[in-house]
């Protein structure tokens, strides 16, 4: 079968280019590793539901349910795979699952070795997940497989005329949870029809981290200390800028605005927290007065982190894990990525009720076309953004306004998670 056979060979490309790529490196390692730790933790007694995701977004996806199945159904344990690094390498510590490993690559005698050794009860795959060998298996074992948040396009392959026999993977899956409407009726034209349109869990999720979030004094006393007019012994809290998972082209764009716009502070969390980017970053702002969150010393509510933070304007968060919580600090966010490969997590800044900007790169985004009609603002150049922070600037009701409309849009979406617990169970 070709596809197979493009497997092997992407197996053999993978273990050439980890000689001289770190990241594949490790996923290369992980994926050998994984039999060796299933066998040293799997309990053969006990009843596994196998979740599997991509990366650390398909994880978060996946994460309301997981959390949900461990809440209500304490029986079963919890098998959490990933194929990314960059999924694993930030969750393998996860407290929710039981066992979290790489998932070896989908070969016929890979697939047969990892589903014995799980004997799994159910499966969950999230978004993209397609594996064919996994999937068939699963299927001839009839293990009730679900596919949750996924999002079907006319491009894809399964709904070519050369993709046909790939496609036949869509008949494993026991039921579809799907985002859209349009996905439901693309899997009907092959078909499929057990299908539900339940939303996307990141709704969920984001709800979740928004009543988790963290305080953060320093954040608070930098907007404080930048607010405060000694001269005439009042405080005035200035708007506040926070721009999220930021890239070059992101930060060219809203720096060039808030160097001539200084009434404004600025909160800039990149995606890339690398010396030569947050070089990069404090160049463009042009004798601003920086600070990076990490070089901050003191204790809030006393002198020395007053004297740290100095008459700052811009904030760097030069670290990671905050970003989500940072967001509530803002009167308008960005979200970066979108002049790139894709935007990121525009969620999480749109449930604290902020107005978010964007790059014209949104159309896989659901999430980013809803959010066009609700508080979200695509911006393809420097003018698009400069003309919709003056209206910002001046106008607070509508401010005000179309943050409330992004809040709204986030909740009135939710409850995905909910759906599919009682589909299942």
């Amino acid at each position: 079968m070709i596809y197979n056979l493009i497997i092997y060979l992407y197996l053999f490309g993978v273990a050439v280019y980890s000689c001289f790529n770190e990241k594949v490196r490790k996923m290369w390692r992980g994926e050998r590793a994984a039999f060796r730790v299933l066998k040293e933790k799997v309990d053969p007694q006990a009843k596994y539901v196998w979740f599997h995701a991509a990366s650390l977004g398909e994880f978060e996806q996946g994460r309301p349910l997981m959390e949900r199945l461990r809440k209500d159904h304490p029986e079963y344990k919890i098998l959490l795979t990933f194929f990314s690094p960059s999924g694993y390498e930030v969750r393998k510590n996860y407290e929710g699952a039981d066992i979290i490993c790489y998932l070896p690559l989908d070969t016929p005698i890979n697939a047969i070795r990892f589903l014995r050794l799980i004997r799994p009860v159910m499966a969950f795959f999230i978004k993209y997940e397609f594996w064919y060998n996994y999937l068939h298996i699963l299927k001839h074992r009839n293990v009730p497989v679900y596919s949750v948040s996924s999002i079907f396009r006319p491009g894809q392959v399964f709904f070519k005329w050369y993709g046909r026999q790939y496609g036949r993977v869509l008949n494993c899956f026991t039921h579809f949870f799907v985002q859209n409407e349009v996905s439901k009726e693309l899997l009907a034209k092959i078909g499929l029809t057990n299908v539900s349109v339940v939303g996307d869990t990141r709704f969920d999720r984001v709800l979740q981290i928004k009543e988790a979030a963290k305080q953060l004094p320093i954040v608070e006393a930098f907007i404080e200390e930048s607010g405060k007019r000694k001269e005439e012994g009042e405080y005035s809290k200035p708007k506040v800028f926070v721009a999220g998972s930021s890239w070059p082209p992101d930060e060219e764009i809203f720096i060039k605005y808030f160097n001539e716009h200084r009434d404004w502070k600025l909160i800039i969390a990149p995606h890339v927290i690398g010396e030569d980017h947050l070089k990069q970053i404090e160049k463009l702002l042009e004798g601003r007065k920086v600070i990076r969150y990490t070089g901050i010393s003191g204790e809030p509510g006393k002198s020395g982190l007053s004297e740290s933070l100095g008459d700052s304007e811009v904030l760097i968060i030069d670290c990671f894990g905050l970003l989500s919580s940072i967001y509530h600090y803002g009167d308008v966010a960005y979200v970066g990525g979108g002049f790139g490969v894709g935007i990121h997590n525009l969620l999480e800044a749109a449930v604290w009720d902020v107005p978010v900007f964007f790059g014209p790169n949104n159309q896989k985004f659901h999430e980013a076309q809803g959010l066009k009609q609700s508080g979200g603002f695509e911006i393809s150049n420097y003018e698009d953004f400069a003309r919709q922070m003056d209206r910002f600037a001046s106008d607070e009701g509508y401010l005000r306004e179309q943050g409330q409309n992004a809040g709204k849009f986030v909740q009135g979406l939710a409850g995905a998670t909910d759906k599919v617990m009682t589909f299942v169970f």
